[in-house]
């Protein structure tokens, strides 16, 4: 006789005490169909299956699928697949269509293209990396994350950002966000009670800190980057900067005040959390290191994938100063079991064969032509509008004159069906006496959509500015 298990599917059905087995199954599937659980094309296990998974006769299963069908729930037909076709009524009202929506355009920052994912590459080295993966690749393995991957990451790493660190001092992440999750927790229980942020940040961020129960004192920042200064009439235990791209400023922390910030950090006996973000997208100046070779025994250090790959790999890397280093895998090893091993290991196996330096070269001729665009189509259909912070990175702030109103500038794009950012939620005390501004995502959008998301935006900041006419920009 044949596996029953083969070539079936799993079906919870809880049967009652009371009444006859068929009228049981039969309420059992009608319930489960009404409430939802299986739902209008949910396949249903053969007769066979189910009558042995329930430890009943055939006959009472085929039964109980006969008085389905004729009341209107399922479909039965010799030798095929019953299937269930009983749609219920609406009980909760539907979401908001603006939940789930995609804008037609949108220039949100914080995203690559898509559409440049080196698709075949990676796909390749999934294959060359599965066909020899060992048997206890698939064990659990260590908080810290793939030993391959954290030997990769510190070659590169140090060849390509001026990290100084070693495999045993990377942890692997998912993400910013679960890094600076974990290093709040380790600042937390070193008895840090407060940090400095950047002002203007990344609200995401600024809340999280919050969350994690630590107390924030924000730190202008000027076109050097943060006024490193002001940090010493504060009583913090660490600082939280992005020195290669200041988020969303977009300017790069200069020599004086990098030097000035590890001095303090010293000094204090403080720790310096460095957010590299977009370090690897330079494009009119020689690249800058990481402000961690500087004083690496003072710097949590933090890189993803998310801009250079794709966010959905979800991969970040942490490099911990050794004071903190046995703290922050004690904790790790309480919250979690580490990241999904298998693209950590096609990731080290796409670092080590140079694709990862051979895709972030050809992107950063890609994004710098869209910059250079952007750039100049604002130039010319909007004029009154200064783009700046664009030296790296995959955003630009674009400021706007004193008289626009934040309000106006949304109003506008939605009309457009543009989702932008303005900087207001950027700062820590939102209100009079910044100068509105957008902060441009312009890695974003796919590349056959650009050039029509960006005359959207000069349309956009033209009727928030009171203006209607444009010119058009047709050259590359």
């Amino acid at each position: 006789m044949a596996d029953v298990w083969s070539s079936s599917l799993d079906l919870c059905v809880e049967l009652s005490n009371r009444g006859s087995l068929g009228r049981g199954i039969e309420s059992a599937l009608r319930q489960a169909i009404c409430d939802g659980r299986l739902a209008v094309g949910a396949r249903l296990p053969s007769t066979r299956a189910l009558a042995h998974d329930l430890g009943v006769a055939r006959g009472t299963v085929s039964g109980a699928y006969a008085q389905l069908a004729a009341e209107g729930y399922i479909t039965l037909r010799p030798g095929a697949v019953s299937e269930v076709i009983w749609v219920p009524p609406a009980i909760d009202p539907p979401l908001d269509f603006e939940l789930d929506r995609v804008p037609t355009w949108d220039l949100r920052p914080g995203s690559p293209d898509s559409s440049g994912f080196p698709r075949q590459a990676w796909v390749r080295t999934t294959r060359a990396v599965f066909q020899r993966l060992p048997l206890d690749a698939f064990g659990y393995g260590s908080s810290q994350g793939a030993s391959e991957l954290r030997q990769a990451l510190t070659g590169y790493l140090g060849r390509a950002r001026g990290v100084l660190t070693s495999p045993n001092r990377l942890m692997i992440c998912s993400g910013f966000t679960q890094a600076l999750s974990l290093i709040c927790e380790v600042l937390r229980r070193s008895g840090a009670e407060a940090v400095a942020m950047e002002d203007p940040c990344a609200p995401r961020y600024r809340d999280m800190v919050t969350s994690s129960g630590l107390r924030i004192e924000g730190v202008p920042c000027d076109d050097q980057g943060i006024a490193v200064a002001a940090l010493h009439g504060l009583d913090v235990q660490a600082v939280i900067v992005t020195p290669a791209h200041q988020y969303p400023l977009g300017v790069t922390l200069s020599a004086a005040r990098r030097n000035a910030l590890t001095d303090w950090a010293r000094q204090r006996n403080a720790l310096i959390v460095e957010d590299d973000y977009d370090g690897e997208f330079r494009f009119d100046r020689r690249p800058v290191g990481s402000l961690q070779q500087m004083a690496a025994d003072r710097v949590i250090y933090v890189g993803t994938a998310s801009k250079t790959l794709a966010p959905a790999l979800r991969l970040g890397w942490i490099a911990l100063p050794t004071a903190i280093q046995a703290l922050a895998v004690e904790i790790r090893d309480q919250l979690d079991r580490g990241n999904a091993g298998f693209e950590q290991l096609v990731l080290a196996e796409f670092i080590g064969s140079g694709a990862l330096d051979r895709h972030v070269r050809r992107t950063r001729g890609e994004y710098r032509k869209r910059r250079d665009y952007l750039v100049r189509a604002l130039a010319q259909d909007v004029p009154q509008a200064t783009v700046t912070g664009i030296a790296a990175g995959l955003q630009a702030l674009v400021t706007l004159p004193g008289e626009t109103s934040d309000r106006a500038l949304l109003t506008a794009a939605k009309r457009h069906d543009l989702q932008l950012h303005t900087l207001t939620d950027y700062w820590h005390k939102p209100g009079a006496g910044h100068q509105p501004a957008v902060v441009v995502g312009y890695g974003g959008p796919p590349a056959n959509a650009f050039r029509s998301c960006v005359s959207e935006l000069a349309a956009v900041i033209a009727e928030a500015c009171g203006r209607t006419t444009l010119a058009c920009l047709h050259e590359p």
